[in-house]
């Protein structure tokens, strides 16, 4: 940390000398144009981009594992690149549909050049286009309902509901990878921040429920995979995960409410409220453990899974309630 002394120039102006250190590693000198940024009791200087577009490039050859290729494309997008270039000594068609299938599953992105030896791919939404808010709620109503629709197929054996639910898990996943995106940007770049409207701790409140509502998300497609292994359930087992369901599913439901409330103590009422529904949902878990104990061993082992992914769910559940918390606490001043 350096210290500056604050003066007064035209008897009305107050200047402050730039670290010589910190202009010369960004390229700041006389005549350079600089951002100010206000945050609350800080300000945030930056110098100025030109067109403000993030480029950036990776070498593709070699990297012929589908997997692996799609997470680097995925990796760069959500390290807020607006301009990626993937580049080898030739890209194979193999490659090409991999880039092509990774670049529809990320809101925004697009392919705009394809050459023999490079691809570039482009974000073509602005960070003012790009609602954290609509984001996360958007995932809370695709997660929560996939959730209740894959203990319905569970239940009913219902195979079709079963596949969509897992269809579904990627209209979350894509709002994910968003989310993450915008919290990275916002990070890096204080007019961001600005542009989506919402301080950089909120985002940072917002990306960590956005992680729980994604996993709860995978537990729903886990349960709708499981119960095409076994057939329907009935009688007080099917009663008692109903009511699993319904009790777990309440605790991120009410947290969520928690997180996007505008008055502070409306939120700590929520959020406490959420956290106090869990011990109902560990009783009523071990109330179907010991339900499907008459169950033959592939059917217990099975149902076994689904109250755990149920179990799990009310536990993210109360982890946003915690983020709900911290962004309805008081703020320190710096």
């Amino acid at each position: 940390m350096e210290t500056r002394k604050v003066q007064v120039t035209g008897g009305s102006t107050y200047t402050v000398s730039l670290p010589k250190e910190w202009a010369t590693e960004n390229d700041v000198s006389a005549g350079s144009v600089v951002e100010f940024h206000a945050e609350r009791d800080l300000l945030l200087l930056a110098p100025q981009q030109e067109n403000g577009r993030v480029e950036g490039s990776l070498d593709v050859d070699g990297l012929e594992d589908k997997h692996e290729l799609t997470r680097a494309v995925m990796t760069m997008y959500v390290s807020g690149f607006d301009i990626i270039e993937l580049e080898a000594s030739r890209i194979t068609a193999e490659q090409r549909r991999t880039i092509r299938d990774a670049t529809q599953g990320l809101v925004g992105l697009e392919m705009i050049e394809e050459t023999t030896d490079r691809v570039v791919l482009q974000d073509l939404l602005d960070s003012s286009e790009l609602s954290v808010h609509n984001a996360i709620t958007r995932m809370r109503l695709v997660s929560l309902t996939m959730l209740s629709d894959a203990v319905e197929a569970l239940i009913e054996d219902d195979d079709d509901l079963a596949q969509d639910v897992m269809q579904r898990d990627d209209d979350v996943d894509r709002l994910w990878y968003m989310v993450s995106r915008v919290f990275r940007t916002v990070l890096r770049n204080p007019t961001a921040a600005n542009e989506i409207g919402f301080p950089r701790e909120t985002v940072f409140d917002f990306q960590s429920s956005a992680r729980q509502l994604e996993r709860i998300a995978d537990h729903a497609t886990k349960i709708a995979s499981l119960s095409l292994e076994i057939g329907e359930i009935t009688g007080e087992t099917a009663d008692l995960l109903h009511r699993l369901e319904s009790e777990a599913l309440a605790v991120p439901e009410t947290a969520m409410d928690a997180l996007l409330a505008e008055e502070s103590d409306e939120a700590v009422e929520l959020a406490n409220d959420a956290r106090a529904r869990i011990p109902a949902v560990d009783d009523t878990a071990r109330e179907v453990d010991g339900e499907i104990r008459e169950f033959d061993p592939q059917s217990a082992q099975v149902l076994g899974l689904v109250v755990d992914s149920l179990s799990r769910t009310a536990d993210y559940g109360g982890n946003i309630a915690e983020s709900a918390l911290q962004k309805a606490a008081p703020r320190p001043q710096s």
